[in-house]
């Protein structure tokens, strides 16, 4: 059967580290490449961390029906999941692997069902995700008290809603967490 595992979460969570600390254990398993109409920060590049598009192209996309699911997180800014990404990861026989916002995660589920295991992983307390996003260095204060709210309702948006919550406090023991909750999916 064709799998995927969702992880979500708000910015600071742990989220990618988390990720990546999976992909790292289960060579079966890839990461699926979100699009975005944003920018690429810093190193980013293209096919690596996402597809990257202009507005127009994305929402040239989303009239020819080519994403899985796709969300307007910010007024012009759209991410999403393309239909192609999700045929060539599982074309190879691979778990998919999304990183993806919280009411992507939502839909993901929605869409996949039982082939899906979903995650929400949050920050101890609203304390400790601006102490994370202020030690990132790479947001204004307006910027980060704005993530900071956005995570307070995704966090809100997410109760009952996904199969899993991981608490990040300590990242060793959500590593364990999500590897036992990720080995016990896989192995249905």
């Amino acid at each position: 059967m064709n799998k995927v595992i969702i992880f979500s979460a708000p910015s600071g969570a742990g989220k990618s580290t988390i990720v990546n600390h999976i992909l790292g254990l289960h060579p079966e398993m890839e990461f699926s490449i979100s699009a975005t109409s944003r920018a690429p920060r810093g190193s980013e590049q293209d096919g690596v961390e996402y597809y990257f598009f202009s507005e127009q192209e994305f929402r040239d996309l989303i009239a020819k029906d080519s994403f899985v699911e796709y969300e307007e997180v910010y007024p012009g800014s759209f991410y999403g999941t393309l239909k192609s990404e999700v045929e060539r990861i599982w074309a190879k026989g691979h778990v998919i692997v999304f990183d993806i916002d919280v009411k992507g995660g939502v839909n993901m589920k929605r869409i996949f069902g039982d082939k899906a295991l979903s995650i929400f992983i949050k920050a101890p307390s609203v304390e400790e995700l601006r102490r994370r996003l202020q030690g990132r260095g790479t947001d204004s204060p307006e910027a980060i008290e704005r993530r900071v709210a956005k995570a307070q309702s995704e966090t809100e948006f997410a109760k009952g809603r996904f199969d899993h919550v991981l608490v990040n406090d300590d990242l060793q023991r959500a590593f364990a967490e999500a590897e036992r909750i990720v080995s016990e999916f896989i192995a249905k």
